[in-house]
C-alpha cells in the first residue's frame, strides 16, 4: 500500500524521489549504524561542486555514541523542533565553508553546492529505508558553539536521521496532522519558463 506522503508526480520520476519525505516522528528504539551513516556521507561526498571545492562539513551527534554533544546541539533548536527531534537517533549539523580554500576569496556557490550534498544524502537515506528531516529552526550561534565550528565555516541546517516512527507520539497536534497528509507542490508551469520570464 502506498504511503500517504509519497509523491503523486505528474511525470515519471525516480522511485527514490517519489518516496522521499520528511517525517517528524522517529522511532527512538532503532539506532542507525556507523556503517549506514558512512553510506550517507559517501553519497554526499559525490555531489557536484564548483571547482570541486566540496565546501560542506557534517558534524554528527548521536544519542548513544555522543550523548553530551547530541544534547548540546539539540539545545540550539527552537522549542517546536525539540518537541520531536530528540527522538531521532542522529542529529547532524551541516556547515559550509564560505571561502575558497586555495585563495581565501568568497565562494559564491558554496551554499548551493552544500545543498546538493545534503540532497544526495537525503536520497541515499531514502533508498536505505532511513528518513531525514532538515531544520532551519535553530540558533546558529548556539549550534556553532555546541559543535565548535570555526570560521570561515557557517552553520547551514540541522538534519535529523533515523527510522520513521508512529505519528501518534508527536505532542504538537499540527505535527501529527501533517505527518499523514498528502504532500503538495506547485505545478511545473509555476516555475518553468521557456525562453524568457513571462
Amino acid at each position: 500500500m502506498e504511503h500517504p506522503k509519497h509523491a503523486r508526480p505528474d511525470h515519471h520520476i525516480l522511485d527514490v524521489i517519489q518516496r522521499r519525505w520528511s517525517p517528524r516522528a522517529f522511532d527512538p528504539g532503532r539506532e542507525v549504524s556507523e556503517a549506514d551513516l558512512g553510506r550517507l556521507f559517501e553519497a554526499a561526498r559525490w555531489a557536484p561542486s564548483s571547482g570541486n571545492e566540496q565546501p560542506w562539513r557534517f558534524i554528527v551527534t548521536t544519542g548513544t555514541g555522543s550523548p553530551e554533544a547530541f544534547v548540546s546541539l539539540a539545545g540550539s533548536m527552537n522549542e517546536r523542533n525539540q518537541a520531536w527531534a530528540l527522538a531521532a537517533p542522529v542529529l547532524i549539523l551541516v556547515a559550509v565553508r564560505t571561502t575558497i580554500e586555495r585563495t581565501g576569496n568568497a565562494n559564491a556557490h558554496a551554499w548551493y553546492d552544500t545543498g546538493q550534498a545534503v540532497g544526495f544524502l537525503s536520497l541515499q537515506a531514502t533508498e536505505m529505508g532511513l528518513s531525514t528531516r532538515q531544520m532551519a529552526g535553530f540558533n546558529h550561534d548556539l549550534a556553532r558553539a555546541a559543535c565548535a565550528v570555526p570560521a570561515p565555516f557557517e552553520p547551514v541546517v540541522l538534519v535529523a536521521v533515523g527510522y520513521a516512527g508512529d505519528p501518534d507520539v508527536l505532542t504538537v497536534p499540527v505535527h501529527r496532522e501533517t505527518e499523514t497528509q498528502p504532500r503538495v507542490r506547485r505545478p511545473i508551469s509555476d516555475f518553468v519558463y521557456w525562453g524568457t520570464w513571462p
